[in-house]
């Protein structure tokens, strides 16, 4: 599910020139011809689609890792391999499975499944039998932040959710960002707070304004089988649904209503829920298959005895949707555009890395599966990084880069949000290309692609893709190149690979990933999310995830550290050379809040830093307070010692360590003395 994508074949330009440099000179040149193999090895028939639980997917899973070996990278899956096994369970609805709209007075109405309704058991249940109540419930939304709330206390527990896709109109930036899309408006959210809220199914209400793609897109998305990790207790639902526009209007006209009016309503804070008189009646049979999908996983070990600990993380995904035997004609989806173009691109990065000089910190690959099943590689993947995620400096994802050309504009959606903008900034100035803004900021796309699952455990990520503007064209050029891709290839059995693609474009990409990564890997700070951002939280929980909690609040077991920020070196203490240690006293009160503060002994430039952090900590719930002593060291150390600046360690039993760098002193003389 993506993003801006262009292509129109009989548009395409010569082949791109083989070989183009980078900005920072690495021993290999990026190769155009290497990236040309890559897409039509992946995208041809041989992969039979690379379908997730498919033998062409998991062909594609050992090809990409024999890739990798070849380069010289080393293993970073499972048990020493290129393989991170990814529990999976294919479901797939039976064709004897039965929908109807049943009012309270009159006759049902069957639904013609794929035309009307597409749905899949979340829970993996074989059997399902639905007869239950429809409660529409506005967007679905439930987000305290801004004080919006469409459940207003309604019990949803065996009943069925209806809702529309997106999110409430906004041009207010306060207000669910305006006019761009947050996560409340993904489908995955819609199934997951629904789920969360006890309901047994869910009705999305399919607009193409709302969604930016047809129901075509729909039913090939979700008319075949559906992958799914393997359940962990999460709520999940009986049937996950979407259902034609036609048709929730037909639901809700048999209560008398108007859904045009009904979207209205729901658009404001005082929307209330609206019980239907009408059920859903659903025989639902599954086939359930259980299988063991892959991510391919390889590193480049970094060179700082310190900072190699850390990485920079390259993702693509390398699935799409394999084969559907029900297809007359041309069965197989060979996803040449999406998914082949980010893959390729992922394996020249490798191949580029393996030859070039080690950077400071590691340099991660994951080429992922299961993005089309909803971005479940990286999922699990997050949830199980090859090391803390924590320690991942950045991720850089490639995802449906259509090879028209040489790009004047690029997309980093997201960068923004990030302390490392400002190097994307610069370096995008090098390379000659103008950022270009969301070109469809209500479609969501950081939301549909793998980074964001790399950003829901905290990591900063973002996807790198062109822009609208090509070298020799206008944007309405590109603009129409990208509606001739969605209208016509995007997941479709027609996005196949051409001869006459002009991989130019793709070459300049993964240059500009490559020095952005090199950045990343050697600057001495971590990339961090700005303050404030939705993930900043995410962020906090993974550092102290990787803190040793055991050994920091040592024979305090009651305490257990839930959010924690990190202590900062104070610039202007650490200019002129102040070190040592801080003791601070603090009281952690019943709800897991540091109520009080208070400085023991210590240098007062140290002072405010330790209070300004340890403030902001919190814990989980206790039975009474509880006072705790923390000794906070300063400690300057020197650029070449290996150890990282600004970085946190636990020293021991209520013991933390902050670094800083000696301060550089450049030796001034005046003409006088010169003399």
């Amino acid at each position: 599910m993506k993003k801006q994508m262009a292509i129109s074949f009989a548009a395409m330009g010569v082949a791109a020139c083989l070989t183009v440099g980078v900005f920072a000179a690495p021993k290999t040149k990026v190769d155009a011809a290497k990236i040309r193999e890559y897409v039509k090895k992946l995208a041809g028939d041989e992969f039979e689609g690379r379908g997730t639980g498919q033998k062409g997917g998991d062909a594609a899973a050992e090809w990409i890792a024999k890739q990798f070996e070849s380069f010289g990278l080393k293993p970073a899956g499972d048990k020493g391999t290129f393989f991170q096994e990814v529990p999976m369970v294919g479901v797939k609805t039976r064709a004897e499975s039965t929908f109807a709209l049943a009012p309270a007075n009159g006759a049902e109405i069957p639904l013609k499944y794929a035309d009307e309704i597409v749905t899949n058991n979340e829970a993996q249940d074989e059997k399902a039998e639905i007869d239950a109540p429809i409660v529409f419930v506005g967007f679905g939304i439930t987000a305290p932040e801004y004080q919006w709330d469409d459940y207003k206390g309604v019990d949803l527990k065996g009943r069925v959710a209806l809702l529309f896709v997106n999110e409430p109109e906004s041009t207010d930036e306060k207000l669910f960002k305006g006019k761009a899309l947050t996560y409340y408006g993904r489908w995955t959210y819609k199934f997951e707070e629904t789920a969360r809220h006890g309901a047994v199914a869910t009705l999305i209400i399919h607009r193409t304004d709302l969604a930016s793609y047809g129901w075509e897109v729909v039913r090939n998305s979700w008319g075949a089988e559906r992958s799914y990790l393997r359940r962990d207790g999460t709520p999940k639902l009986e049937a996950a649904s979407w259902i034609q526009l036609d048709v929730a209007k037909k639901l809700v006209g048999m209560a008398g209503l108007n859904l045009d009016e009904l979207y209205k309503k729901a658009q404001t804070r005082e929307f209330k829920p609206v019980e239907l008189p009408v059920h859903l009646k659903a025989h639902l049979a599954s086939d359930l298959r259980p299988f063991v999908s892959r991510n391919v996983v390889a590193k480049l070990e970094g060179s700082d005895a310190k900072l190699k600990e850390e990485a920079v993380l390259y993702t693509a995904h390398y699935d799409h949707f394999g084969i559907d035997p029900s297809l007359k004609g041309d069965q197989i989806y060979n996803g040449a555009v999406d998914n082949a173009t980010g893959s390729g691109i992922l394996l020249e990065l490798a191949r580029v890395w393996a030859k070039s000089p080690a950077p400071k910190r590691s340099i991660l690959f994951a080429a992922v599966t299961a993005e089309e099943q909803g971005l479940l590689g990286s999922e699990y993947f997050g949830k199980h990084p090859s090391i803390p995620a924590s320690k991942i400096s950045l991720d850089l994802n490639y995802d449906a880069l259509a090879p028209l050309g040489e790009p004047e504009e690029v997309e980093v959606s997201g960068a923004e949000r990030t302390t490392f903008y400002p190097e994307v900034e610069a370096i995008a100035k090098e390379f000659k290309l103008a950022i270009k803004p969301d070109a469809q900021p209500g479609a969501g796309h950081y939301y549909r692609s793998d980074h964001f699952s790399l950003s829901r455990v905290g990591i900063p990520a973002f996807s790198i893709s062109e822009g609208m503007k090509f070298k020799g064209h206008d944007t309405a050029w590109g603009e129409a190149q990208a509606k001739d891709y969605v209208d016509h290839n995007y997941h479709k059995v027609s996005d196949e690979f051409h001869e006459n693609w002009n991989f130019r474009g793709l070459v300049k990409m993964t240059r500009f990933g490559f020095e952005l990564g090199m950045k990343a890997a050697n600057q001495p700070r971590l990339v961090e999310w700005h303050k404030g951002d939705e993930f900043e939280a995410a962020r906090k929980a993974s550092i102290v995830k990787a803190l040793d909690r055991s050994v920091l609040f040592a024979g305090i077991p009651e305490l257990k550290l839930v959010d924690f920020t990190p202590l900062i070196y104070p610039p202007l203490a650490r200019q002129i050379r102040v070190s040592g240690d801080v003791k601070v006293r603090i009281t952690v009160n019943e709800s897991g809040a540091v109520s009080k503060a208070a400085v023991i002994s210590g240098h007062p430039l140290l002072h405010q830093a330790v209070l300004d952090v340890v403030r902001q900590w919190k814990f989980a719930t206790i039975s009474e307070s509880k006072d705790v002593e923390i000794v906070c060291t300063f400690a300057l150390i020197d650029r070449s010692s290996g150890l990282g600046f600004g970085e946190t360690f636990v020293e021991g039993p209520q013991h933390l360590i902050t670094l800083g760098n000696v301060p550089m002193i450049q030796k001034i003389e005046s003409k006088a003395a010169a003399r």
